[in-house]
């Protein structure tokens, strides 16, 4: 959804990455009212649809999501998460989303961009859980607009240990879970393909580590 071109050589407008950025930026003022993780943005200019870089301090938090609990492993109303979809990753090859369903894994899908401060933040965290439950975990990265040259550079320069998938242009993926105000924005799929949990915004490791392990 950027002005870069994609894998397959097409160039798209900014204008849907512009929507994003916008949609992050008010779902950040928002989350001001709740002070929890304190993280500071500093949008990579390259990634910016113009040449001012934006500098602030928000803060965000973690609420349950309705039907949720702190203690429960799933909620009430926890329905099948849709994996009817092809996706490219950052090399161009494409993969089924369905491909990563596995009886024996926990999921966890997370929404994010390279020039979003609080998807960045999250990023760390998911790195480590990846490595202390690779054997009942997998979490996969949605990068919901940027080019695969870009999204690889972070995830080599962030050492992302998961599958990187790319949504530039395809919000059909993104109806399917949402709506999705904005992001970052995190599903967590059960063994038995339930969407038990969402996070809508930044949330702590702690919180996503103790969801993961009450579905393993």
């Amino acid at each position: 959804m950027t002005s870069a071109e994609t894998p397959s050589g097409a160039s798209t407008s900014p204008e849907s990455s512009n929507k994003w950025r916008t949609i992050a930026i008010a779902a950040t003022a928002i989350a001001l009212l709740g002070i929890s993780i304190p993280f500071v943005w500093s949008p990579n200019e390259a990634a910016a649809p113009s040449s001012a870089v934006a500098t602030v301090t928000p803060a965000a938090s973690h609420e349950p999501a309705a039907g949720q609990t702190e203690g429960g492993s799933c909620m009430a109303d926890a329905k099948d998460a849709n994996w009817n979809f092809k996706l490219k990753d950052t090399n161009g090859k494409e993969i089924e989303l369905a491909s990563f369903k596995d009886p024996n894994k926990v999921v966890l899908l997370n929404f994010w961009a390279t020039w979003c401060g609080p998807c960045k933040a999250e990023i760390p965290g998911f790195v480590e859980l990846q490595e202390k439950y690779k054997d009942k975990l997998t979490i996969i990265g949605y990068s919901v607009d940027d080019t695969a040259e870009l999204a690889k550079k972070y995830a080599a320069e962030y050492k992302m240990n998961y599958p990187i998938v790319l949504g530039e242009g395809r919000e059909d993926v993104q109806d399917a879970y949402g709506p999705i105000w904005g992001i970052p924005a995190s599903f967590i799929i059960s063994k038995d393909g339930k969407v038990c949990r969402k996070h809508m915004g930044i949330a702590p490791k702690a919180v996503f580590e103790k969801e993961l392990v009450a579905l393993m």
